[in-house]
């Protein structure tokens, strides 16, 4: 039998992709243990969900760690303590630094609200790649995931799906359409990895 590849995910707020691939491992429709769940906000919706549900949480951040050299080798250390073979970064508002990105390459996946390369770089996330989806009137957007290296939303594109853009579409209701997307597209992805692995 194949080694069941450990998933531990880094979130700020919410963490909603994370929540639904959790779901997915616990109800055995994905095929991977849970590691951790970092969170670089004590007070995030994600730190509590985990709590709630025993799942394994710590925050790490500038408040814990100010050198950011300290607080990214914490979170390789915690990553690495839980023997973590994909790190799924849900809503994650920090840059992933050189230490974590060297021990976990090619391993760190993202999901981007919007097909990439559009709409991509530092900067563009949340509501401000709906509003850049919408100021140049695309008539598609959608999500990609990727693996991410040491520049925004330049990694590898594993997977991509679109969704259409109306022409009455705020940001609300564009991003509604696209999250409505996301897991789903998250959790197909790392099976297909996993099946690779």
């Amino acid at each position: 039998m194949t080694k069941k590849p450990t998933l531990s995910f880094l979130a700020s707020h919410g963490g909603s992709a994370a929540k639904e691939i959790i779901r997915a491992i616990q109800n055995k429709t994905l095929f991977a243990n849970i590691g951790l769940v970092i969170t670089n906000n004590k007070n995030s919706a994600i730190s509590q969900w985990c709590q709630d549900n025993g799942i394994k949480t710590t925050c790490i951040s500038t408040s814990t760690h100010p050198d950011s050299e300290q607080e990214d080798k914490a979170i390789k250390h915690a990553l690495t303590a839980v023997a973590t073979d994909f790190v799924i970064l849900s809503g994650y508002m920090k840059r992933i630094r050189q230490q974590t990105l060297k021990r976990f390459s090619n391993k760190i996946l993202n999901v981007h609200p919007a097909l990439l390369p559009k709409h991509g770089g530092q900067g563009m996330y949340g509501d401000r790649v709906h509003q850049a989806v919408l100021n140049a009137k695309e008539t598609t957007s959608g999500a990609s995931i990727h693996f991410i290296n040491e520049i925004y939303d330049d990694g590898p594109i594993i997977a991509q799906q679109e969704v259409p853009v109306h022409p009455d579409d705020t940001v609300e209701t564009l991003r509604k359409r696209v999250q409505a997307i996301e897991a789903m597209l998250y959790i197909e992805s790392i099976t297909q990895i996993i099946k690779n692995y």
